[in-house]
């Protein structure tokens, strides 16, 4: 792979880095040697992961092929190539700004309309190779003689625009004719559209803009570059009338192009002057085409359409029908008494209207995307319409795979692939749904982990971790949403300073990353701005304190235990001294282990001292003798036993605390966002696997698989979102005002646990060069299996209790080492291969 792509890389990055995988028939195979070759530099290495092109400069618009030769331990070798292209590397625009001068968008709250340009290009020539490169203060679509270009939905993705601005390049050689036609859609998109729940806009840019080139090299030798400029017209009365991520789209096929009011484009001076650089994120696309799974008419003669799957996408339509003929489509993710539950969308309408032309037609929303399961249809009949869903997130590569005997847990982890997918819309977002689809740093913090175990998530990482970068504050606090977008009804002090948890997603995700994969150049990448942070949070919690007191992090904004059952918003703020402490502890210690990684040896032995001496604050001023917290919740017993802060006998006694809340719970979760991804951990990792157990199979409410039972196809944002009586939990009762998404992974973190000790898989060295397997049989589960794709190849784990045996089989990939531990505790060492080992019970 060159940059984490297997194929299709065009890449800005002057130093490119490559990694590959090894197969073998043989078992215990090591690398002994790999040749790369590139741009007549090479380079002998031992590495597999992260070697990084230090040869002569690279070229702009260039394609070029890296060669490997692979030797193994025991001499034979392997050859393989991969190709890619570069981007730009800085070359001046051949092409300007352009913009529809006329168009002075004032209104607030509302989106502007989406503007369309249009260019006649005559090639008079055979065309050799074509490349388009483009760009958009907005989200746009291109297309050439009516075909799309590309597979891409909101190009050009969403980024911390006053810094950066991706550019795509597409290959258009096959489309281009001797006569083209050239149009591109901008719509107002996260720059200038609508966006958060105060329903700003034009944050970005005053209005939509665009900036393509087409460069043509002819048969002939010769080369043509076609560049937006005023020779461009442009018109806000094409097809789409209205495009928002919040209010969906109205798209017209009835007008006709010869009425349009063409313009003359005007060259834009833009609001912000981002460098821009090649795609390096991962695009959204298209992906599951779900059918209906049933279609009823309602008392007012309208269809209701239930996809069996919550989601983020678009619908499809197939449709007969007359000109002019107008039909929305109303989404949701939840009916009530039968019908579209909206409430919890709050300003969102998720509405897609299509005004027809004559016969048949196809429509598929493309300038927006919405959050649901259930469509309500108005203006047509079922004879007339043929209606699918399109799933529709960031092109992630899929890696893990996992399943058990248990069909719940089996749905279970479906849920949170789907919570995953449907919230990996360019950026982690928080819920795909309502008016708010924003970049919020705590969630995927959390879930960081459980995420790498599903996909290969690094250039997804990388390309956040870039605006997490930009986004950083002179004081070092990280903004609790990137990109930033200041949310005026808030103090905008709160929105950037250091928040446990949140912030720490600087440390979390890059951390998360390399575990998977062993990419230590996010480490490096991200190093500075975890110093900073960390200095941050130390000031935060050591203003006006003395002491042991300077490492208890009380002020001055903590969400706490955020949406934890049985409490509410001040509640969960209210326990924030114990959430951000831990973290504290916690964060440090990983910082250590990263500046190790690093060979920062000083920095490692300073931060090891700041989470001995957190951890050993929270368990002098927060606990009691016996190990216990005043007002007990769960989270407070997990953090510190998951984030290792206690030792000898307080380990112990915290383990029988959490144990015997869990146990008067019922076995119910009480741990919000934070202590939610560790509560199984931190009750099987000390000596609590049957409570673990009966946690995570536990229906009723609150628990995982009580969404399950009640039909979930994701994971909830709150535990309750739907209450045993079938109404619908908004958040008025308990201070959040309609705060109700059921489409949020966050407490889908579990997903860890079912990889790292239902399997057993976990990495002892990033990207499990070297890993162990130790599964956790509990449960009465009679078999699990799973794999993970690594860097390095297929990890596989299949055990199965029988009658009073535990067999297990294992594959062990080319290049790693597994520690294999057996549920009995014995231990066994594996080189690559595949094994099956069994043992009496």
């Amino acid at each position: 792979m060159v940059e984490n792509l297997r194929e299709g890389c065009v890449t800005d990055e002057p130093h490119p880095v490559f990694s590959f995988s090894m197969e073998s028939s043989r078992r215990n195979v090591s690398l002994h040697c790999a040749e790369l070759t590139l741009n007549g530099w090479s380079i002998r290495t031992d590495r597999q992961v992260g070697i990084e092109y230090n040869g002569p400069a690279l070229r702009a618009f260039t394609k070029y092929t890296a060669y490997l030769q692979v030797t193994d331990d025991a001499g034979e070798t392997a050859k393989s190539e991969v190709t890619f292209e570069t981007g730009r590397f800085g070359t001046k625009w051949c092409a300007d700004w352009i913009t529809d001068g006329t168009y002075h968008f004032k209104e607030k709250k509302v989106s502007p309309k989406p503007m369309t340009f249009y260019r006649k290009l005559d090639c008079g020539k055979r065309v050799k190779s074509a490349r388009l490169y483009a760009t958009a203060a907005g989200i746009y679509d291109f297309y050439i003689n009516g075909e799309k270009v590309g597979k891409d939905y909101f190009a050009p993705g969403f980024t911390s625009y006053k810094h950066q601005l991706q550019y795509q390049t597409y290959d258009v050689t096959e489309q281009l004719k001797e006569k083209n036609e050239l149009i591109a859609v901008v719509a107002g998109g996260w720059a200038v559209g609508v966006y958060t729940f105060v329903r700003r806009n034009r944050i970005y840019a005053k209005r939509q803009a665009l900036l393509a080139e087409i460069r043509i090299t002819y048969c002939d030798g010769t080369e043509e570059i076609v560049g937006t400029d005023t020779s461009w017209k442009v018109t806000e009365e094409g097809n789409y009338r209205e495009a928002e991520f919040y209010v969906g789209e109205t798209y017209d096929a009835s007008v006709d192009p010869l009425k349009w009011n063409w313009k003359n484009a005007v060259i834009e001076k833009q609001k912000t002057n981002p460098v821009l650089l090649v795609q390096y994120g991962v695009p959204v696309r298209a992906h599951e085409e779900q059918k209906p799974v049933s279609v009823t008419v309602t008392e007012k003669g309208s269809l209701l359409y239930d996809f069996g799957q919550n989601m983020a996408g678009v619908i499809r339509a197939e449709i007969t029908a007359h000109k002019g003929q107008k039909i929305t489509f109303r989404h949701a993710e939840i009916l009530m008494n039968g019908e579209l539950y909206v409430k919890p969308l709050r300003s969102a309408k998720q509405e897609a209207v299509y005004i027809c032309k004559e016969g048949r037609q196809m429509y598929s929303p493309r300038m927006t995307y919405m959050g649901f399961r259930y469509v309500e249809v108005l203006g047509i009949g079922t004879e007339d319409l043929n209606l699918t869903a399109l799933a529709l997130y960031s092109d992630v590569e899929r890696i893990g795979t996992f399943s058990c005997a248990n069909d719940m847990l089996n749905r279970l982890q479906e849920n949170i692939l789907w919570s995953a997918k449907s919230n990996f819309v360019d950026i982690p977002t928080d819920c795909p749904q309502r008016d708010e689809r924003l970049g919020w740093t705590g969630d995927i913090a959390l879930f960081g982990r459980t995420a790498s175990y599903n996909f290969h998530m690094s250039r997804f990482y990388e390309k956040w971790l870039k605006d997490v970068r930009a986004e950083q504050t002179h004081g070092g606090g990280i903004p609790m949403i990137v990109p930033h977008v200041m949310v005026p009804t808030q103090m905008e002090l709160i929105f950037t300073m250091a928040v446990d948890h949140w912030g720490d997603a600087c440390i979390l995700v890059p951390w998360a990353e390399y575990c998977s994969s062993g990419n230590e150049r996010v480490l490096k990448d991200m190093y500075p701005v975890m110093k900073k942070y960390m200095k941050a949070c130390l000031f935060w919690a050591g203003l006006f304190s003395f002491g042991k007191h300077r490492y208890i992090w009380k002020l001055l904004h903590h969400y706490g235990d955020w949406c934890a059952p049985g409490t509410g918003l001040y509640g969960w703020m209210g326990r924030g001294k114990w959430t951000a402490t831990a973290c504290l502890s916690n964060s440090a210690n990983l910082l250590s282990k990263i500046a190790e990684i690093l060979g920062e040896e000083r920095d490692a032995g300073y931060y090891r001292k700041i989470s001995r001496q957190a951890a050993d604050a929270y368990r002098s001023i927060l606990m009691d003798g016996d190990c216990r917290v005043k007002n007990e919740f769960q989270t407070a017993y997990v953090l510190p036993l998951y984030y290792d802060m206690l030792e000898g006998d307080d380990r112990r006694k915290a383990a029988e605390n959490l144990a015997r809340l869990v146990k008067e719970n019922d076995y119910h979760i009480g741990t919000g966002f934070p202590g939610t991804p560790y509560v199984l951990f931190a009750l099987a990792d000390n000596g609590y696997v049957d409570e673990a157990y009966q946690m995570l199979l536990k229906d009723t409410c609150p628990s995982w698989l009580y969404e399950i039972k009640t039909g979930a196809t994701t994971i909830w944002e709150r535990w309750n979102a739907l209450r045993e009586d079938g109404t619908c939990n908004t958040g008025e009762e308990d201070g959040t005002g309609e705060m109700v998404s059921f489409n949020h992974y966050a407490n889908g973190a579990v997903g860890d646990f079912l990889y790292r000790r239902i399997l057993g898989i976990e990495e002892m060295e990033g990207g499990y060069r070297k890993f162990r397997i130790a599964p956790m049989p509990g449960g009465n589960l009679a078999w699990a299996q799973g794999s993970i794709d690594t860097v390095y190849g297929k990890i596989s784990c299949n055990w199965v209790c029988e009658q009073d045996h535990f067999r297990i089989q294992v594959t062990v990939p080319a290049g790693t080492v597994c520690e294999l531990q057996l549920p009995g505790g014995k231990k066994e060492i594996l080189g690559s291969g595949e094994y099956c080992f069994t043992q009496r019970q």
